[in-house]
């Protein structure tokens, strides 16, 4: 029932902004060559590791699929924590010098949320320092006010497509998953929210426009905007040209 509509939960990397283009890839490979690596991770090929939710989960990824002959003195894990750590002072960099905006229709949607009494969290497999940047830097400080729950990768044990962190976010806001309606951009992201029993909708990005998006209730291109229209390929049809809250209440009685 519309009644029961209570919150809407937002996706960050991907969903918010393009940041997996525009922000952690090219961190990373600002990272490898101020450690000394050869390494560069292009569009095409970060698409790839995108398969693996989590910087350093992809890290892994990457050492065990794609360079298995790497060899280092040392715990690989270390490595690993260096190489974020040292990309995530980049990647912080990046969006306070304003490299990266909001995907359309993001703010519009975000305030009419706030306009309408719903409540909003976040729930991204990227680490609260991340997570917060963008926020502050896209939005203004003010706006971490707007999140009653601000779930992130370094809270749980397993990131997506793992529900923990939905879970997490579900009991941070003390509410059912059929109280919430999810904002995702992403396979993994889908199956997280899904297995933790919330309705979904995603704005697809290039590199998940090709993913499976099986159970969520609606795909777009983009939430839109009067002048950017968003276009719907799978599910539930709105009312507009781009998506409102109201097409939100809608659609979360769909479920």
């Amino acid at each position: 029932m519309v009644d029961q509509f209570k919150a809407v939960i937002f996706d960050v990397d991907g969903t918010l902004a393009e940041t997996e283009r525009d922000g952690h890839r090219i961190a990373f490979n600002q990272a490898f060559l101020e450690m000394g690596f050869d390494w560069v991770w292009n569009e095409a090929f970060y698409g790839d590791l995108l398969a693996v939710a989590g910087g350093k989960e992809r890290l892994y990824y990457y050492f065990r699929h794609f360079n298995p002959s790497f060899s280092y003195l040392g715990p690989i894990e270390a490595l690993v924590e260096e190489v974020y750590d040292v990309k995530t002072r980049h990647y912080v960099a990046l969006l306070k010098a304003d490299g990266i905006t909001l995907r359309s229709g993001v703010l519009r949607l975000m305030t009419e949320i706030r306009a309408a009494g719903l409540r909003m969290a976040i729930a991204t497999a990227s680490s609260t320092e991340m997570a917060i940047t963008l926020i502050t830097t896209t939005l203004g400080f003010e706006a971490l006010g707007w999140f009653e729950v601000i779930a992130t990768g370094d809270l749980v044990l397993e990131k997506k497509p793992s529900p923990d962190i939905f879970h997490y976010c579900l009991a941070g806001l003390n509410l059912s998953a059929e109280h919430c309606l999810v904002i995702e951009d992403s396979e993994n992201g889908v199956k997280s929210a899904i297995a933790a029993g919330i309705p979904t909708v995603v704005t697809f990005n290039d590199y998940t426009k090709g993913d499976d998006f099986t159970g969520a209730l609606s795909v777009f291109n983009q939430l839109g905007d009067p002048s950017d229209a968003c276009q719907q390929s799978e599910g539930f049809a709105i009312s507009g040209s781009y998506v409102t809250i109201n097409d939100l209440k809608v659609l979360h009685a769909r479920q």
